[in-house]
């Protein structure tokens, strides 16, 4: 059976988005989700499925997520391929720039368009990097980052639907879930 990695946008943010570990797996489980594994409380699930198809699995997640929430909860599934090529990005990019005081990753749920990724990307510049590839966009902060042109939340609006990582939770998923 197919592996996925999913992550779940926009849970545990406040009083009324709560969505425990306990409770994601269940949903999970619901959806016809087998071997399910969470990491930390952010949205991270690794599962086995019969379906073949990422949308499949996308939508019915969401399906078994919103009926177990009450609320949407959008997700982003990747192989386990898909995600450890994505960690080899990061790892490749945060060793190009040493200098980097953080590094997100943006998970996507569609890869953006040729005109989308030159606008982003065009908002690097000496202090603060956009790297898109595929289903991922990399944002790398470096020092005084704040005065920089890159701004992560409008960025992430460009890209449409997505979620974030740190550089050391995609890494760890990575070596953990897709070895």
């Amino acid at each position: 059976m197919p592996t996925y990695v999913a992550f779940l946008r926009a849970i545990n943010l406040g009083p009324t988005r709560k969505f425990p570990k306990a409770e994601i797996v269940a949903a999970t489980e619901a959806a016809g989700g087998r071997d399910v594994l969470t990491h930390i409380n952010t949205g991270n699930v690794r599962l086995t499925t019969g379906m073949r198809s990422r949308a499949k699995v996308e939508a019915a997640l969401e399906r078994a997520y919103l009926e177990q929430t009450g609320f949407e909860v959008p997700t982003i599934a990747y192989t386990p391929a898909e995600l450890a090529a994505i960690a080899a990005d990061a790892r490749e990019l945060s060793a190009a720039r040493p200098d980097r005081q953080r590094h997100y990753v943006y998970l996507l749920k569609d890869e953006p368009d040729a005109e989308v990724v030159a606008e982003v990307e065009a908002r690097s510049d000496d202090l603060n990097a956009v790297v898109v590839r595929g289903r991922a966009a990399h944002i790398l902060m470096g020092p005084g980052y704040q005065a920089g042109n890159v701004d992560p939340f409008k960025t992430e609006r460009s890209l449409g639907v997505a979620t974030n990582r740190n550089f050391n939770v995609v890494v760890t998923l990575a070596d953990k879930w897709c070895s």
